[in-house]
């Protein structure tokens, strides 16, 4: 059997932990393939919320395995909350969730490295969410960093004091910042318990045994395509590869093993902190939509930057993902709007239309050609099959498949787990 992947087409928040979650009874291991502790996949089911950061979203589904891939790194501290948060919920996790032994751990140090370096910034901030991501896989990829099996080697402190040495010799060049590292260390110490208890394994020989012995694999991404360090509007990115040729480095499985590519996009978009968004809303319709949808991010907090869907965007990821299948969240934000708009087009500079994204958005005032469609203006509360869809619903579903050249599989009209149409 192969891989089917499930990753955001956007700028993150797009609902993968919910479609994850609905799915991952078809499966029989969910693997997290890159990211860290700066995602947050929110979950709703029997009345209560659930917000992971590192552990794959399918742990709440009984008998299922979950690891976490060598592409993510992981900090400690915040992996022993999520495993809190699963005693409380009573959830049987400890047979169930491996952690690759590959994966770089985040050190209190990177967390004051990322503090220091964003301060130093001033306007040009990025947005970072300050949990050490990119100094790790600077680390990583300048060959410095620490994994989890490091943890299990006798030289562990004496590499640990080398890398931290390192960074307080960098973050003196950025300034001062305020940060108790002494304090966050001995949390940190003390949360390293909790990660040497879990399973440890070699990730890249368990993905490929399950595979061998014909199970399914559902890879799950985190943040979106549009945050990719390759592809998405750089420098405002994330520091690894979110699209599904992440998928192989973050969990050592060859491109051939890549079944359905399963992408989730919002019925419009969203972003959080600084960099471009081609369709943002400044007004009462943005601030609507960010009431309605909820549009607070999980990890941070932050109010999301709400605006129209971006079909040439999409239509971007799309390509760069080799999606099979689409998956359509939060369409039923649009509920109280008898018309909205989505995005046909970007004007080029001789004024001219085009469904590319020119090279760089971040240094053009960049405008997009908007186009409006009627709404439905009702609830899809009792809505659970295609046939009761009202019709201004399934001609928006329709343009947009026609646009895509992509089948919507799914429509999700609500945050709780059954708040789903399957569409095929």
């Amino acid at each position: 059997m192969g891989v089917d992947v499930i990753l955001g087409l956007q700028w993150g928040d797009e609902g993968k932990g919910k479609i994850v979650d609905v799915l991952a009874n078809n499966y029989d291991l969910v693997a997290r393939f890159q990211g860290g502790p700066n995602a947050g996949h929110t979950l709703k089911f029997d009345g209560k919320k659930f917000v992971l950061h590192t552990i794959p979203s399918g742990i709440f589904r009984e008998g299922l395995m979950n690891l976490i891939g060598n592409g993510v790194v992981i900090d400690p501290i915040t992996l022993e909350k999520e495993i809190q948060i699963l005693i409380d919920a009573q959830v049987d996790y400890k047979d169930r969730l491996l952690v690759a032994k590959k994966a770089h751990l985040i050190l209190p140090s990177h967390r004051l490295l990322d503090a220091a370096s964003e301060k130093a910034k001033g306007k040009e901030k990025i947005g970072s969410t300050l949990k050490g991501i990119g100094p790790t896989y600077m680390d990583k990829t300048g060959r410095n960093g620490l994994r989890v099996g490091d943890l299990f080697e006798s030289d562990f402190k004496e590499k640990y004091n080398k890398l931290k040495s390192k960074h307080l010799g960098l973050a003196e060049l950025y300034g001062a910042v305020d940060f108790d590292l002494e304090a966050e260390e001995a949390k940190w110490f003390s949360s390293l318990e909790t990660l040497k208890a879990l399973n440890c394994v070699d990730g890249e020989y368990y993905v490929n045994e399950v595979l061998n012995e014909g199970k399914k694999v559902l890879a799950e991404g985190a943040q979106g395509s549009m945050l990719d360090v390759d592809f998405g509007t750089y420098p405002y990115v994330t520091s690894s590869n979110t699209i599904t040729s992440g998928v192989c480095n973050g969990l050592g499985v060859a491109p051939q093993r890549i079944n359905e590519v399963i992408g989730i996009s919002k019925a419009y978009c969203t972003r959080v902190g600084g960099g471009p968004f081609p369709t943002e809303l400044f007004d009462d319709i943005g601030e609507q939509i960010q009431r309605e949808g909820g549009e607070f991010g999980a990890t941070t907090g932050r109010p999301r930057r709400c605006g129209w869907l971006d079909v040439p965007q999409l239509r971007y990821t799309i390509m760069l993902n080799g999606v099979t299948q689409l998956v359509l969240t939060k369409v039923d934000v649009l509920n109280i709007f008898e018309s909205f708009k989505y995005a046909s087009h970007y004007v080029t500079k001789d004024g001219s239309l085009s469904k590319q994204l020119p090279f760089d958005l971040c240094n053009s005032d960049q405008q997009v050609q908007l186009e409006s469609v009627a709404g439905w203006n009702q609830s899809l509360e009792e809505v659970t099959t295609p046939d009761q869809m009202p019709a201004a619903l399934k001609d928006y579903l329709n343009l947009l498949e026609k646009e895509l050249d992509c089948k919507i599989s799914i429509v999700s009209t609500g945050p709780e787990r059954d708040k789903i149409i399957y569409m095929q």
